[in-house]
Formats: C-alpha cells, structure tokens, sequence
C-alpha cells in the first residue's frame, strides 16, 4: 500500500499518520496492495470539481474518484477549509474531522455508497467508526 500526497494548499500534513489510517483501512477491506492519491485542494477548486462530477455547485470536503488501474484504487480529493468549517459546526478538533473524510473517501474507493440506501449508509458508517476507533 502506498499513499501519494499532492499537497496544492500548504497544509502541514502529518503523511505518517495518513499513511497508518489508509493501510488499517484498506487492510481491514482487503485491499493492502492498492496505490491511493490523495490531493489537498482549496475550494474553489473542489466547487468547480463537485459541479462539474456531481452537478453540486458548491464546495464540498471530500470527494472520490474510483480508477482501479495499475493497483491505483483511486483518489480522494479534501478540501481542508471546507474540513475545518465542518469541525466547528460538529464541535470536533480540524483533525479527527479530517481523519473521518479521509476515511470516508477510502471507504467509497471500496464500493461503499451511502447514498444508494440506509442500509448501505448504516454499514458504511459503522465500517468508517472501526477505523476510527483505531486512530487516536
């Protein structure tokens, strides 16, 4: 398992820690030898990429982009400000919010989609709770 980061906001990105909670993630999900990207963007950036895959026009902090090719399982793309906003709103420190949208993005990768049912949604969320659990 291998992450590659493109950091294009100069965020201080603990590459260690990212790197720990994607090979739990993936190990968990059986999936140890894929490749991910990750990308820290700034929002305009993420808006004009949610409009443009999602029809949503408006910033978003996570998105993912499936690629399964050459063992690359896919990209996340987090918009730290974004990230940040949603902490303060759900009273959680910046980085145990980023750590779960980043969990959340892997989690899509492997075929988790909260969006086609509650049952999907419910077990998608359970799974993003027992990784977390592990990453304190």
């Amino acid at each position: 398992m291998t992450i590659e980061i493109n950091n294009m906001v100069g965020l201080a990105v603990d590459k260690k820690l990212f790197s720990t909670v994607a090979k739990n993630v993936l190990k968990g999900e059986n999936r140890e030898t894929e490749t991910i990207s990750l990308a820290f963007v700034s929002k305009e950036e993420i808006k004009k990429l949610n409009k443009k895959f999602r029809g949503k026009n408006k910033p978003t902090d996570v998105l993912s982009f499936e690629l399964k090719q050459n063992n690359v399982l896919g990209e996340i793309i987090i918009c730290p400000d974004v990230v940040k906003e949603n902490a303060k709103k759900y009273e959680v420190t910046a980085k145990s919010e980023m750590l779960k949208v980043f969990v959340h993005g892997i989690l899509h990768l492997c075929g988790y989609d909260h969006e086609k049912s509650d049952r999907e949604a419910e077990e998608m969320e359970a799974r993003q709770e027992k990784y977390l659990s592990k990453v304190k």
